[in-house]
């Protein structure tokens, strides 16, 4: 054999420092998901989806208050799995700064729905008169 041969045995990177098999990640943290990431969090979604659909439809909670505040939280549950396994969302994306826009997005979005509720059960528990049956039958 002469000197001149070339070992076809070495990784095939075509020049852009990636093998064939390599998962393309970014150095910026970022990711990119797979079929399996994109299955779970669709299972995750559906599941997260359907056990507050039942406990409604279902009337599995006597106490509506109760009710109301198990659906919050498996509406908040299923958007951090939004975040995490859709929109690929980690501390370590983009040096962090992905991570601090989600932190300040929840607390906009927390101070929002509680003030909502607040605001909207005062006004039904100072506004509302209290009429029985027979006062709304007679009114005019």
């Amino acid at each position: 054999m002469s000197a001149n041969t070339h070992d076809h045995n070495h990784d095939h990177n075509h020049g852009h420092g990636h093998a064939h098999g390599d998962d393309h990640h970014h150095d910026s943290g970022e990711d990119h998901g797979s079929f399996k990431s994109y299955m779970i969090g669709f299972i995750l979604s559906v599941i997260l989806t359907a056990i507050p659909f039942w406990l409604v439809m279902g009337d599995v909670i006597d106490n509506r208050t109760t009710t109301v505040i198990v659906i919050m939280i498996f509406g908040v549950i299923q958007v951090f799995v939004h975040m995490i396994y859709f929109l690929h969302m980690n501390t370590k994306s983009q040096g962090g700064w992905t991570f601090m826009s989600l932190l300040f997005t929840l607390v906009v979005v927390m101070i929002t729905l509680v003030g909502s509720l607040w605001v909207m059960y005062n006004m039904n528990k100072n506004m509302m008169p209290t009429m029985t049956m027979e006062q709304m039958r007679n009114m005019p």
